[in-house]
């Protein structure tokens, strides 16, 4: 495969936090030129079996994902993991214990939000949530906007959501290490996720690369719907310094709150390896 194929190998639906299901995207991906799909929901693989059949469905290439909530330096990375085993307990047994603990950190962000004016934050939350053990920010902040107190999900973010603001809760996720060892004994390719999305400083991000290299991380999303040309430029320089594959994904969540549809996004920059090239006898 080349390295300019319309790939978009990061996306969510209602398994996790969107609000389309695998049989919706896979048509949509299809309509919009993606040549190769992965669904990427949180901490979850349920979904897998439902995107593949409706890949195939549409004559669409399809590579299995999940994205992987971590903890570094305080920080939540995500950890996207393409072309794995789905079937394989090690990983399906370490995604079942990240996904542990979100139920009561949610209700510890209804708590919070109910002291600041938005009461049964929790209960509307819950209305949004396909996967009652993936309940999120995002299912919260859609029930924000419907219940009047913000115009868009991007605001209830800036207001409520965000680290420092009222309805913000930290949970600690999985370990780096550990995250990379699931995605990789599994056969997949562990690649970081949106990475100027968590403002570390100089040393921190390299500190981050650095570890998540020694664990046999192999790749890293220059192209995303969270980044400016700038950071693909930047991140495109990672790869080369960190001997990194390059990945692209949209991160599409939702037709009426992502900034980047499926299939829509920039090329990937010259000179790169794509991560599909390690991943061809993957692909489904």
């Amino acid at each position: 495969m080349t390295q300019q194929l319309n790939a978009d190998l990061h996306c969510h639906s209602v398994v996790s936090d969107g609000t389309l299901t695998p049989e919706e995207l896979a048509p949509r991906a299809k309509a919009n030129g993606v040549e190769l799909w992965a669904l990427t929901d949180h901490d979850e693989i349920g979904g897998q079996a439902r995107a593949m059949a409706a890949a195939r469905a549409v004559g669409l290439p399809y590579l299995t994902g999940t994205e992987v909530s971590v903890t570094f330096a305080n920080v939540t990375v995500h950890i996207v993991g393409l072309g794995f085993d789905p079937t394989d307990p090690q990983i399906e047994r370490g995604l079942r214990e990240t996904r542990g603990g979100r139920e009561e950190r949610a209700r510890q962000m209804g708590a919070e939000l109910a002291r600041v004016g938005i009461p049964d934050a929790f209960e509307g939350a819950m209305k949004y949530v396909g996967n009652p053990d993936l309940i999120s920010r995002s299912h919260f902040a859609r029930y924000i906007v419907e219940s009047g107190h913000c115009p868009d999900t991007n605001a209830v973010f800036r207001k409520y959501l965000a680290e420092g603001k009222p309805g913000f809760v930290p949970h600690r996720w999985a370990n780096l290490g550990d995250t990379v060892r699931w995605i990789t004994g599994a056969g997949g390719v562990a690649v970081i996720a949106h990475p100027a999305r968590y403002k570390f400083t100089a040393n921190e991000e390299f500190a981050l690369f650095n570890e998540f290299k020694s664990h046999g991380g192999q790749g890293v999303e220059v192209v995303t719907g969270a980044h400016s040309q700038a950071d693909a430029v930047k991140y495109a320089e990672f790869c080369r310094e960190f001997d990194l594959v390059a990945s692209r994904g949209s991160d599409f969540h939702s037709p009426d709150e992502s900034h980047t549809d499926l299939g829509k996004l920039p090329e990937l920059p010259n000179g790169l390896t794509p991560v599909w090239s390690l991943l061809e006898s993957r692909i489904q």
